[in-house]
């Protein structure tokens, strides 16, 4: 597989592969998979070249990076390139307690709490050394820190100053100290990602579903201001959480809930033209984001071989 080598900092920098994967799907999203199951996705993404794999405790509360420690224990550390996220503390809590995403999960009860602070992003951080297993993290994203997930454009300005005045100062340092050789942050709106990008020194951001066939908003301002300053994007969400790779069919997700009649058409539209040229709508879902020249790597994700 082809890869693309990244140096913003000049420490080395790190060599993507065009595809890694995105392990959402193996904490448990929308059904329950066995330890068996995650092990061979993981298993399929290697063998075909991937040697890039996002994370995060969200991502069945812990569950994805449990099962993602179990499989790159077996693999030498300087193979791949990991990356995981701050912004959310985790607690066991009973049933009736329970907070977050659990309508997308199939996990035991947990309590999340948003918390973009100095010691909350070490906390978290920590944690995540413990679930993965390993001594180093190559990129440390802040994690939805936007509208969709918290409410209101003033909520969400409350957290993004919450982190400059005190959580990114964390950050900075785990990247002076080599923790991590990276940080910058991953959202579902490529408009948080500008702000940070226009307050801080970012180096790299997640955007999950923003730049895809269906979305193009961020070529208009966020793209153009990365590619001036050499900022990373990596390529969340190609199938814009399924519908890109379903095609139109009824029940199809777009944006974690079922496409309205409306995505259903421009889809529809979008693959009588990728199949005019012989193309099927899911490769060109994949390719697509990888034309433009800040564009790193595109992680799909799988929660068996044969969808890997």
């Amino acid at each position: 597989m082809k890869t693309r080598a990244w140096d913003r900092l000049g420490n080395g920098g790190l060599s993507f592969t065009e595809l890694g994967m995105g392990t959402a799907p193996l904490g448990n999203l929308y059904r329950a998979i066995s330890d068996a199951e995650a092990d061979a996705a993981l298993e399929a993404a290697w063998e075909a070249g991937a040697r890039y794999y996002d994370t995060a405790p969200l991502y069945g509360l812990g569950l994805s990076e449990t099962r993602l420690n179990r499989f790159l224990r077996t693999k030498r550390r300087d193979e791949y390139v990991l990356s995981t996220k701050v912004g959310r503390l985790l607690d066991v809590c009973p049933p009736d307690q329970q907070t977050g995403p659990d309508k997308w999960f199939e996990v035991p009860a947990r309590r999340e709490r948003y918390d973009y602070s100095h010691d909350g992003i070490l906390r978290s951080l920590e944690h995540s050394f413990q679930r993965l297993g390993v001594e180093r993290i190559d990129i440390l994203y802040v994690h939805d820190i936007d509208v969709a997930n918290h409410g209101t454009e003033a909520e969400r300005d409350r957290r993004v100053d919450q982190l400059m005045l005190s959580g990114y100062d964390a950050l900075v340092r785990l990247r002076e100290e080599g923790t991590i050789r990276a940080f910058g942050a991953g959202a579902n709106e490529w408009q948080v990602c500008q702000m940070l990008a226009e307050r801080g020194d970012f180096d790299i951001f997640l955007l999950a579903g923003r730049y895809t066939l269906l979305e193009q908003e961020a070529l208009d301002s966020f793209l153009p201001l990365c590619a001036s300053r050499g900022i990373g994007i990596v390529l969340g969400g190609p199938y814009n959480s399924g519908i890109l790779a379903t095609g139109p069919k009824p029940g199809a997700y777009y944006n974690y809930e079922p496409a309205p009649q409306q995505i259903l058409d421009r889809v529809a539209a979008i693959e009588r033209v990728c199949q005019a040229h012989g193309v099927k709508l899911i490769e060109a879902a994949l390719h697509f984001p990888l034309m433009h020249p800040s564009v790193l790597s595109v992680i799909p994700g799988g929660q068996s071989a044969d969808e890997v």
